[in-house]
């Protein structure tokens, strides 16, 4: 039973979090023009990864909020390296969690989080944007070794056609149809035009060519309706069996592993290898973490090794872990993981020297209550959110037994 609570209670936690990534990603499928992703965060590099690292670290969404959010930015436009940065930046800081931080640990950790967020984000999206050119250089070499692709034209015409001018005296031998053409080429006769009177002909089109129908201008109504329909079926499809796998491992820890387990390994590298390892399959977003940071300061644990806690649990739970997966590739988990563990491990030490040779102040300040959303909202949420999976759920499951039916039969 107390792992179905739990199950429930980060269930309930998760929700609105999760609610209102799915509707930034909505709005960003349908508001945001496909040019400015491309522009601004569709290229592989470190200006790029930059960029969607700063614009995700205000924003208040958690583990699973961001990952809804992350995944529309990715199928928008955004490049992997730029879609990695917005989904370690975001749920390790924000607006909440800085001042939450600041109330409950003080203002040096309230500073130096959201600094070890933001070099985390950048670290992990320059080293997937790596792993994905050295994706693209092994492709493209392994397309040249491969036989060339040759166009429907140029694999049926032995010899090329030469081009004649209209107004020359020789007409060609046979003449030069096209590869999409169906007809019969018309005689020669036919063909033959003067200068003069083929300037005055209309341009013929090609028979590949394609009319873009234009689009008509949607209503704000209508866009929004749309922007909703997406987040609540395909996005949230995408992403709620690894949301279910993410929560329900978080459950796990939560039932299992009592604090006192982190407590007792005090500091050193000992107790941040120690913490990473429990927050990979933990659920816990920055706001959330910072009081449970506090009780952990109070156990004796240093401060980096805090600092570890609160950036490497927020950024590598399962769910982000198998969506970066889904989305970016296998080998960029690798990378992330890289990145995330390495560069809190670094501000890990990086803080518990400056604590050491500089005296600055890591406080708690247990005697605070910090409640991020009232229970209401997030039983309301959750209850929306129940409703729309099972809806989904159930969805699946009559379309897998239709198409059984339909092969039996």
């Amino acid at each position: 039973m107390d792992l179905l609570n739990n199950f429930w209670h980060l269930f309930l936690l998760s929700a609105p979090w999760l609610m209102l990534g799915l509707f930034i990603a909505g709005l960003l499928n349908v508001y945001l023009p496909a040019n400015f992703l491309n522009r601004h965060l569709g290229k592989e590099g470190l200006w790029t990864t930059v960029k969607a690292a700063f614009i995700g670290a205000p924003m208040p969404l958690c583990s699973c909020g961001v990952i809804p959010a992350a995944i529309g930015l990715r199928r928008a436009g955004a490049s992997k390296s730029a879609t990695t940065a917005f989904l370690v930046s975001t749920p390790e800081t924000g607006v909440d969690s800085v001042s939450v931080s600041y109330v409950l640990l003080g203002p040096f950790m309230a500073i130096i989080r959201p600094i070890a967020a933001v070099c985390s984000a950048i670290v992990a999206g320059v080293l997937v944007g790596k792993d994905s050119e050295l994706q693209q250089v092994q492709s493209t070499e392994s397309d040249k070794e491969s036989t060339k692709a040759d166009s429907c034209c140029s694999s049926k015409q032995p010899k090329p056609v030469t081009t004649t001018s209209c107004c020359s005296k020789e007409a060609p031998a046979k003449p030069a149809q096209s590869c999409c053409s169906s007809k019969e080429s018309q005689p020669i006769q036919e063909q033959q035009q003067s200068c003069s009177t083929e300037k005055a002909a209309p341009i013929q089109k090609s028979c590949c060519s394609s009319e873009q129908p234009t689009k008509a201008v949607e209503s704000r109504f209508s866009k929004l309706k749309r922007a909703v329909s997406f987040s609540c079926n395909k996005l949230l499809e995408d992403t709620m069996i690894w949301l279910m796998i993410g929560l329900f491992f978080a459950a796990l820890v939560q039932t299992y592993v009592p604090e006192s387990f982190l407590s007792q390994w005090g500091n050193g590298i000992l107790a941040m290898l120690v913490v990473i390892l429990i927050s990979i399959p933990m659920y816990i977003c920055a706001t959330a973490s910072t009081p449970i940071a506090a009780g952990l300061l109070l156990s004796g644990v240093s401060p980096g090794a805090v600092l570890v806690f609160m950036l490497a649990g927020p950024a590598t739970n399962i769910a982000t872990l198998g969506v970066v997966g889904k989305e970016l590739g296998k080998r960029a988990v690798f990378a992330y993981l890289i990145g995330v563990i390495g560069t809190a491990l670094a501000f890990g030490f990086l803080t518990d020297y400056l604590v050491v040779q500089y005296g600055f102040v890591v406080a708690p300040m247990m005697g605070e209550e910090h409640e991020v959303l009232p229970h209401w909202l997030s039983l309301a949420a959750g209850i929306v959110l129940a409703i729309l999976i099972l809806r989904l759920l159930l969805k699946m499951v009559l379309k897998k037994s239709s198409q059984t039916g339909k092969s039996i039969a």
